[in-house]
Order: structure tokens, then sequence, then C-alpha cells
């Protein structure tokens, strides 16, 4: 949702703390705001702020910008109340804050009293109001027929047990969890998100050990907290979400994809995943076609040549046949075709003659050997290993990567999403609050790297050539594109990012490697994912002398990785979940680029697509489009 002036917020326990940075942060975006609180003193000044603050957007208005309601929340009546005034006097209700809390002073197992002024208070001001002021506000939301959100601002200490205070770490672990059970409020048009900062500095976290907050890192700046909320109401993917904040990780969704794994019944199994039975039996042809390398070049149209060819049965026994929907393009393919990943001498390399092309894909598995049993026919796969340019490929059943469907976007998740995704964490030791560069970043990987790092709480730079992909980059929350067509990305890196890039995911190489390392920081990691620059040409790819790459690099402490992904296999099924997660909870959009490319010969024409600079996004062929149009109907 846009922040927009005119629209209106109505923030429980606005007097004060989070509650009253929320209120004013509101004002300034122009929204009108219903401060609701216990004390009026406070109420009313804070009110008295939101008009000031609102005056340079309402000039004239019959209506109070802010008004105050004195509100008791544990009190369902008077809370009514509230939203019935908030409603009465701003025509609707955009935006909902139940921030109201309060801390138990006395430990609940030492409370001799039954409760009603001490624990059972508590858990009705921070649970049982935020579960009232949920519903009235999400009715009033659905009546009006417009988009609402409503955030519930829960605690660290509803996610891990906090030991002062169990009571209130009971009452905040209830409104994440009855915050992220309302994600399907959202078809109703209505958001509901829950809020989980460790300590800001408020009357309530003062009353706390201040060994206890400096053992988290020290408070949180208030400003992150707005920042989070902001986040979680603009995004329209978040729904049921639960942002984490803390002062040594910065912004981080709970739970992550693994965690909610753990306790799924079966994490392989969901509404969007597809049984073995739904695909149409698959026709075994007498012969397929696919890509075969017949000579070693870089020109990867020379190189390489269309056969039709036997399918041959029995299937070895350890193996499978997988007919191929979808195939990832890939700028490695002219490597590839001229004999860069094999390792010997030329004439050995030379010997591996005619081998088959295509590094990715995304089929249905069409048969099984004798000793398969973990995959059965008609199982959506992946596959990462050479020879998916075919219509039919024959793999040992050990590399298939069950998949829940057999679509283009997960072929873009393969070798361009796990690049991004394993690189970053192992190589680049990405955490969060740093500067990330992505050079190429509109491409197959460069779209995901760009995501991964921004989800992680980062601020990401991207360099690109045109506005085609300078648009798709904005669209993906890149904070900073470099249009290299517009202007220079040395000269913007050196005005806006004095103090250097703490990591940078490099693809282009040549000159721009050489930029990128001048402008990583102190502690900084330069990961190597590609140099496509340099992989084409008569010559084919010449290695290139970085003079004095040894004495910069020492000097800052700096990083400069490798990373090729073969070497990481052992991480590829749970990264490869993790992406889709993202990608099924609507967190990790997936660009595919417009073009279409269909059947086995229209893959010479994809490669040199791609590396034209014309693509926008991850390039596929579909290698079977009768199959293709069946999937897209599912």
């Amino acid at each position: 949702m846009e922040l927009k002036p005119g629209m209106s917020a109505l923030v429980t326990g606005g007097a004060s703390g989070i509650g009253k940075a929320l209120c004013i942060a509101f004002a300034r975006r122009g929204l009108f705001v219903t401060v609701v609180d216990f004390s009026e003193e406070n109420g009313r000044e804070v009110a008295t702020l939101v008009q000031k603050e609102n005056s340079k957007f309402h000039g004239d208005l019959r209506i109070p910008s802010s008004i105050f309601v004195k509100c008791d929340v544990s009190n369902a009546d008077n809370l009514a109340a509230c939203f019935e005034k908030h409603v009465q006097t701003y025509n609707g209700l955009d935006i909902c804050i139940n921030c109201a809390g309060i801390a138990n002073k006395t430990l609940v197992y030492d409370d001799t009293s039954d409760g009603t002024r001490t624990w059972r208070h508590a858990v009705n001001v921070n649970l049982v109001a935020v579960i009232d002021g949920t519903r009235i506000a999400s009715q009033i939301m659905r009546n009006q027929k417009k988009p609402g959100v409503i955030i519930n601002i829960g605690s660290a200490a509803g996610l891990y047990p906090m030991f002062l205070d169990p009571v209130y770490s009971a009452a905040k672990g209830g409104v994440v969890m009855f915050t992220r059970s309302l994600s399907p409020l959202k078809r109703h048009g209505v958001r509901v998100n829950v809020l989980c900062p460790e300590f800001v500095q408020t009357n309530m976290a003062e009353q706390m050990s201040r060994k206890v907050i400096d053992s988290s890192g020290g408070y949180l700046e208030m400003e992150d907290v707005v920042n989070g909320t902001f986040e979680l109401i603009q995004d329209e993917s978040k729904a049921g979400a639960c942002l984490w904040i803390t002062k040594r990780r910065g912004m981080e969704y709970w739970p992550t994809p693994e965690e909610q794994r753990k306790y799924m019944v079966n994490p392989n199994k969901s509404k969007r995943m597809l049984t073995n039975n739904i695909y149409p039996s698959i026709r075994m042809p007498e012969f397929f076609e696919k890509i075969v390398v017949h000579t070693l070049s870089h020109n990867f149209r020379n190189a390489t040549r269309l056969e039709r060819v036997q399918l041959r049965f029995p299937i070895k026994a350890h193996s499978a046949l997988v007919k191929i929907i979808y195939a990832g393009v890939n700028a490695s393919d002219v490597n590839f075709s001229s004999g860069r990943y094999f390792s010997g001498n030329p004439k050995e390399t030379a010997s591996r003659l005619p081998f088959d092309a295509g590094f990715e894909g995304v089929g249905i598995v069409a048969a099984v050997g004798d000793s398969v049993s973990h995959i059965k026919v008609g199982t959506p796969v992946a596959l990462m290993t050479f020879g998916s340019y075919a219509e039919f490929t024959e793999v040992p059943a050990k590399h298939l990567l069950p998949v829940p469907r057999p679509d283009p976007e997960v072929v873009a998740m393969l070798t361009s999403g796990l690049t991004a995704s394993i690189s970053l964490e192992k190589a680049g030791q990405m955490t969060s609050g740093q500067v990330v560069l992505v050079t190429a970043a509109a491409g197959g990987t460069g779209q995901f790297a760009v995501q991964l790092a921004k989800l992680a709480g980062n601020k990401v730079v991207a360099t690109c050539g045109g506005e085609s992909k300078a648009e798709l980059l904005a669209s993906l929350g890149v904070d900073r594109v470099i249009n290299y067509r517009n202007e220079r990305v040395k000269d913007v890196l050196k005005k806006e990012f004095p103090r250097g890039v703490d990591i940078i995911y490099e693809s282009v190489g040549g000159e721009m490697f050489d930029l990128c390392l001048n402008a990583l920081a102190v502690h900084g990691h330069l990961i190597v994912i590609g140099m496509i620059s340099q992989y084409q040409g008569e010559d084919g790819w010449k290695p290139k002398n970085y003079t004095g790459l040894c004495e910069k690099i020492l000097a800052k402490s700096q990083t400069v990785a490798g990373f090729f992904l073969v070497q990481y296999a052992h991480l590829w099924q749970d990264h490869l979940n993790k992406l889709f997660d993202l990608y099924a909870s609507g967190k990790l959009k997936v660009s595919l680029d417009p073009k279409q490319f269909l059947g086995v010969a229209s893959v010479v024409d994809a490669v040199e697509y791609l590396h034209s600079g014309k693509s926008v996004g991850k390039v596929v062929v579909c290698i079977d489009p009768s199959y293709g149009q069946i999937v897209a109907k599912l």
C-alpha cells in the first residue's frame, strides 16, 4: 500500500514510545491520525504534534488532521468506540496499528494476587486488545471494500523467552501466532502483519536491566522500527508476515523457510505442489532431438548442431529418463562449447567430442531404472547436468531435484538463483545493514542477487544498460540503479558511496572488475561469479592480468572470492527449497525475458540473444511447447 496524503490511520498506544513515533511518521506523510491512549495529557500532546506536522499537507480543513481518544484498550466497549469515532471523523480506515502494551512488574510465580491488576491485565492489554482491535479494524476494512493494512506490534520476546517477564513473552508470542494465522484475509483486501523489535528506548524498556539490553547489542533506533513498519505496510506481498528487528542482524523475516519446513507435516507437498498423476502420459518417441557440441569453439552456433537420435531402452539401473519441458540459457554455454570446463590439455578435451549441451532444465520423469525407488514416473524434477538442450535426457536419479512444478520460473532458480543464493551466503558472508553492489543486475542471476540482498536488510546498488532494465531493477526494490548508458558507474560509486561497498556480486569482468575492486570497502567481499565481457570473440576467453591485486586486498583486509556452482552441489536442494518458498509466498519475483524460444532448434538463437545484451531477466527455451501449454493451464 502506497502511503498518500488524505489516508487515515488509528494507532493504539499512540501517546508514547513506538506508537508516538508512528503517529508522527504518518503525519509526515500527510495521513490523518487518531491517537488512542490511556494518558490524556500525553495523547493530546501527540495529537497536537501530528497536526503541526500535517499542516503543510492540509492547510484549511473543516476536520482536524488528528484527534485524541482516551481509551482503556482492555475494555472492549471503549476500544470499539475509538474505531467508531475514527470512521465518523475520517470516513473510513486505511491503517490500524495495535501498539498499546504494558509490562508486568511482578513475576507471575511471585504474584499472590488474583492477577486482576497484574498479569491478567497485562494479557488483556498485550494480547486480547490486539485480537479485538484486529477484529474491529478488519471488519471496517472489509465493509468499506477497499484495501487496508493492520500492523500488530509484537516483540522479540514473542519469538524467544523473556525470563524477566514470562507473561509479556507469552502474550507477545500469542500476537505473533495470531497474526501469522491471518494471511487468508489478504483475499479480502486486508493484510495483517506483525513487527517484532528487540529493545527500543521507551519508558517500558527503561525498566529492564541494562545488562540484558546490552547483551542484545543495545537499543534499536526508533527509525529502524518506523522503517520496518512502513515496509510491512507498503509491500503488497506481505500478509501474515512477521518482521523481526535486532541491533545485531537488522531486519529479518521469521520464521526462515528452513525453520518453517521443520513444522510442516510434509514440506514437499502443499496446495502449490502437483501430484504425479496430473500430467498426461508421456509418449515415448522412437527418435528425439538434442543439441550436440561437435567442435570446440566460443561461437556456439559453429560449435553445435541439432541431431536426431534414437531413444534407447532399457534405462540404466540407477538412472531416470526425463522429458525436458523448459531449459535455461546461460552465458557460460559458450565456455562449455569451447571446452573450458573440462580439465586436461586441448587434445584430451577434444577427445570428449561430441558431447551434449545445456546446463539446466525442468521436466517430468518419463521412466526410471530398476534400482530407482525415490523418484516415480510423472514426478516434476529439475536437473543441473549436461544435456538439458534435448527433448529427453537420461541422468543418474540421485542428481534429480524434485520441484513443485516444471515451470520456467523454476528454471530461473537453478543456475541463476542458486548461484546468487549460495554465493552471497558462503562467499559473500552476507548479513544485514550492508551496501551490496550487483553488476549486470537485470540478467538471470542478477535479479536474484538484488532481491536476496534486499530481503536480508541491505542497501542494494545495481548496474545495467538500458531503460527497460533499469525499470525492472527499480520494481525489484533496488535502492540505487546505475544505468551506465546515462551515467558513469565509477563516478556514482565515488560520489555516493565514498566509504566503499561491502559486498560486490560481479559477473562482468574486465574493466568492471577493476572498477569494483577499487570501490570495495575495508573488510569487503568481492564475489566473482563470471566475466561475461570476456567470454566471446574470435580468440575466445583470454585471461587478464590484474596488476596490484594482492597489494590492494592486503591493504584493506578484503576478500576476492571465486564461486563455481558445481562445487556446492550438496547445498542445491536446500537453497532451491528456500527460493521456491520465497517465490510461492510472494517475497521473491522471477523475471523471465519476454522473447519466446520454442523447440530445441531455437537454442542457438537463444544463446546468441543472451550474449547480445538485449535480454531482460532469465532467457528460457520451451523445449516442448505442447507440454508448456499444458503446464501453464494447471
